[in-house]
């Protein structure tokens, strides 16, 4: 029985050889998470048999250091959840990695080439669509034109009214202060906005217009109280453009909210309206709320999917496989999809990724434990055999 026991040992010694020797041969595996072989003591009735490994323990939820690598279409998760991709057969697995691109069709994929799991998200909308394969579209973002310009400045309390009139654009005499704003047309075509400040009375400034150079019939009379703040216009000012040659009419509502009227030099703090020329699509990032967001050469970031993240109601239990990942169990529950920082599923931090979680200094101490047990099972069986040896020769 002896040899048994001992045998026994040198078996689950073996397996537990094989656990340390994964672990530290994936120390360097991004989001990789250590195993430990658990052992277990083996009777039959009250007979002792020997050891085996009962169960191998998954330290999921221990999480990795974060390496920050700078590139868009990295991703680390901090706290809970799994990356969700899908193979050509349709088949769901679960990692930590967050090393993404983009293939040939615009589909967002890892680096075995599975398509990352997510939500379709339409321009414009903060609405989610159905959680699917993500696709970054390709082509061309179409112009917007500019329908707003926020101004926020302040109107110098020092100034005078100017001596000369009437208001003339090209006579820096007829006003006192002049700004200039970029908008654009329904084509994408960039224009100049003109706004000339002229004291034309106690606490009250009068604006005058040019578009491209050209002065326009309206102005705005802005009145401000004692004490500096601006008291009307309350609402945008409607400013009509007028029509672009090819495009459509423009006009935009200029914002005056918090210009003030106080001693000292005229300032400007915003002086910027919306609306972009058209772009190309030049990269895609990811956010940390797990937006994927493709960027344009005319600076526009738009999104066009949100991640979605996996969270198990016993995720130790989850099947390790190949490629870093993970499929699910009858033991690990159904998986609970979120978006990242929902729920019960961690946010994700862009830009990084999540290393390996083993300890190699507690993996060494384990290896030398397990080395001495191996050493202290064979010495059993040598024992034993030399004992059977003696007994053979004195019969």
């Amino acid at each position: 029985m002896s040899y048994e026991i001992a045998l026994s040992g040198i078996n689950a010694i073996n397996t537990q050889l094989e656990t340390i020797s994964n672990n530290i041969a994936n120390t360097g595996t991004y989001g990789f998470k250590s195993s430990r072989a658990n052992f277990a003591a083996m009777y039959a009735g009250t007979q002792p048999t020997g050891v085996e490994v009962a169960s191998l323990t998954q330290s999921i939820d221990i999480g990795g250091g974060v390496l920050t690598t700078g590139r868009g279409l990295d991703a680390a998760i901090q706290g809970r959840g799994f990356f969700v991709t899908r193979d050509t057969a349709g088949a769901s697995l679960f990692s930590r990695v967050g090393i993404f691109s983009t293939d040939k069709d615009g589909y967002v994929v890892d680096t075995f080439g599975r398509r990352l799991q997510g939500y379709e998200m339409q321009s414009g909308s903060s609405t989610l669509g159905a959680m699917g394969d993500l696709k970054v579209p390709a082509g061309q973002v179409p112009a917007k034109p500019s329908d707003t310009l926020q101004y926020v400045g302040n109107m110098s309390a020092d100034w005078a009214a100017p001596t000369a009139a009437p208001f003339d654009p090209a006579n820096p005499l007829t006003f006192n202060s002049s700004q200039v704003a970029v908008v654009y047309d329904s084509l994408g075509g960039k224009h100049s906005v003109g706004q000339y400040f002229v004291k034309t009375g106690t606490n009250q400034i009068t604006a005058h217009y040019t578009f491209d150079g050209a002065a326009l019939p309206t102005t705005t009379v802005m009145d401000f109280n004692t004490s500096g703040a601006l008291v009307t216009p309350a609402a945008p000012v409607a400013l009509a453009l007028g029509t672009p040659a090819g495009a459509a009419a423009l006009s935009v509502d200029i914002d005056y909210t918090g210009t003030t009227q106080f001693g000292g030099d005229a300032t400007v703090r915003v002086n910027a309206a919306n609306g972009y020329a058209s772009g190309t699509m030049i990269g895609v990032q990811i956010a940390e709320d797990g937006s994927v967001i493709a960027q344009y050469s005319n600076n526009v970031k738009e999104p066009v999917g949100r991640i979605a993240l996996a969270v198990f109601p016993d995720e130790a239990s989850l099947t390790p496989v190949s490629d870093t990942s993970w499929t699910s169990s009858s033991l690990s529950g159904d998986p609970l999809y979120f978006t990242p920082g929902t729920g019960m599923a961690g946010s994700l931090t862009g830009g990084a990724l999540e290393q390996s979680n083993v300890d190699m200094t507690s993996e060494l101490v384990s290896l030398m434990s397990a080395q001495r047990n191996y050493q202290a099972n064979s010495k059993v069986i040598s024992t034993q055999t030399e004992m059977m040896q003696s007994l053979m020769q004195a019969l």
